[in-house]
């Protein structure tokens, strides 16, 4: 088998793999898929290939906080959400207020959050963010009471189409009305 021949069918591996998946894969993922021992440069190398591949096409390869998937273009967003009309879930003020001290503090404690926002942080807050899987507890704080520490976790990001926090926007891009913090 020739060389490109052996690097069209690596990708072809590659491309079913991330289509088929219903999550993110890793670079541990990926090389698992392959019997032969794969260098992540190269594997890096085939990857960023197939997004040129699928540059003018209507998908995308994108990198996530817990890898990479394959996503719909966000032109293509409008067209997509009349195949599910269902109404994507509304979040109230307490909710993402709170979800963006923890984006943007952590890891803080419920007391952070409400001295930060200046009431009680209402429990079903935090379940109804944990149900979501956007935060989680990640230890507790060495205080009397040990009180838990929130944090984001890998899907909030994969959510928000970010690979690390660091790509969360400045907090002096939100005006004081925006978001009290």
């Amino acid at each position: 088998m020739s060389e490109s021949s052996n690097i069209t069918e690596l990708k072809n591996v590659l491309e079913v793999a991330l289509l088929t998946s219903h999550e993110p894969l890793s670079l541990d993922d990926m090389l698992r898929l392959f019997s032969e021992k794969m260098e992540r440069a190269t594997l890096r190398m085939l990857l960023d290939e197939l997004k040129q591949d699928w540059a003018q096409r209507t998908m995308e390869l994108v990198q996530v906080a817990s890898g990479y998937r394959f996503q719909a273009k966000a032109e293509y967003a409008d067209f997509l959400a009349r195949l599910n009309p269902e109404r994507q879930a509304k979040y109230s003020r307490a909710v993402m207020e709170t979800l963006a001290i923890i984006a943007y503090r952590q890891p803080v404690t419920r007391g952070d959050i409400e001295e930060i926002r200046g009431v009680a942080v209402n429990p079903n807050v935090m379940r109804q963010l944990q149900e979501r899987d956007w935060i989680d507890v990640v230890g507790q704080r060495e205080v009397p009471g040990r009180p838990s520490l929130y944090a984001t976790t890998k899907h909030f990001l994969d959510d928000l189409n970010l690979k690390s926090l660091s790509e969360l926007p400045p907090m002096e891009d939100f005006t004081q009305q925006d978001m009290p913090i």
